[in-house]
């Protein structure tokens, strides 16, 4: 397999950029981690989260749609003027239309038609096709990624970029995001946890931090309610029928891709977080630590609390801080939305002045 030299030079190039990089591409990787003070100094164990929402394009998915591309370009798939089509519930797609931008490609977008309005207003804006199709599950032929693939067959110069099951998106995290997170702790991570949608990131990067630490490094999958991760990797590799759902997007599944497929039997655990924890959590990063993020986001950190708690004091975990909020504030900072989800009461009554929409 071939990867994206954009991706290795982010991995090589340290932590403080002190020259220009090339274009828009060139600006992906090589962020921040930052030690969440509050909640470390709660437990007395460090927690630390990777700032992917400063990637160029805003999000952690910005590394697989560069490495997705890039790959496909290697191989032979996409010559210039060609198309780029995925599945994808959301920042994948944003990732995806930014490099097509900067590579010159068009982009055709496949979603669900559950996900956020900001989402797709600004897939739309970034130049790509969106085709919003009703969410239906990964078994029935008119599933989002389905629909992609059949898309992208039908036309010449085209890829689907098959973000779920092809393995150069966990190959891009093994490339560079574990590499980077070896480096920023100074090879000290006791346990790596985050959410999983495509897999791609929790499998890469623990791989990485497995063979770098010898097998020391913790790694274990966060799910949200309504994903099937946690019963399989708790009942030893059975998967249950997927029931239930979770205000997060673009993470949860009901099948082991590809990308997952690559280290699942690697990984140590797994639990499950409610959305009222995850909700509880957006906004108490917003209160103690200035930070404006997302619902997965949001997960990841609970679940980085929990394990750093398993783990013992002075344990250090790591995990993905994967997108900021400005893609979801219609529903997250609304009265209303929440009101209707529920999750209302999940807000502790101090925090509850940062839910100023309607």
């Amino acid at each position: 397999m071939i990867f994206s030299s954009s991706l290795r030079s982010a991995a090589r190039r340290g932590f403080v950029t002190n020259a220009p990089v090339n274009g828009f591409d060139g600006a992906i990787g090589n962020t921040p981690l930052i030690y969440l003070k509050g909640l470390s100094e709660r437990i007395g164990s460090k927690i630390y989260g990777k700032a992917e929402f400063q990637n160029p394009g805003g999000s952690v998915k910005d590394r697989a749609a560069l490495g997705l591309i890039n790959n496909a370009e290697k191989l032979g798939l996409l010559k210039p003027g060609g198309t780029v089509v995925e599945g994808t519930a959301g920042n994948t797609g944003i990732g995806l239309a930014h490099v097509c931008r900067a590579k010159g490609y068009k982009c055709v977008i496949y979603m669900p038609n559950t996900q956020s309005q900001e989402k797709i207003d600004l897939l739309r804006m970034l130049g790509a096709d969106v085709r919003p199709v009703p969410a239906v599950a990964y078994e029935n032929p008119k599933n989002y990624n389905h629909q992609a693939k059949e898309y992208a067959e039908s036309l010449p110069n085209a890829v689907w970029t098959n973000q779920f099951d092809n393995v150069a998106n966990a190959q891009a995290h093994y490339d560079t995001t574990g590499p980077e997170i070896w480096e920023q702790t100074g090879g000290k991570v006791d346990g790596f946890i985050c959410a999983t949608g495509t897999g791609g990131t929790l499998a890469g990067v623990g791989r990485y931090l497995k063979e770098k630490s010898g097998g020391k490094t913790q790694v274990w999958i966060a799910d949200p309610p309504g994903s099937v991760l946690t019963s399989y990797v708790n009942s030893g590799g059975k998967l249950t029928e997927r029931s239930g759902s979770s205000i997060t997007e673009g993470i949860g599944q009901g099948r082991i891709t590809d990308n997952l497929g690559t280290f699942v039997k690697q990984v140590d655990g797994a639990f499950t977080v409610p959305d009222e924890k995850s909700i509880a959590m957006l906004y108490e990063l917003l209160e103690t630590e200035g930070l404006y993020l997302g619902a997965s986001t949001a997960l990841n950190v609970v679940a980085a609390y929990e394990l750093a708690q398993k783990l013992g004091k002075g344990s250090s975990v790591v995990t993905i801080l994967a997108d900021g909020a400005y893609r979801y504030q219609s529903r997250l900072f609304s009265k209303k939305w929440l009101e209707a989800k529920g999750l209302s009461g999940a807000i502790p009554e101090h925090l509850k002045k940062y839910s100023v929409l309607e």
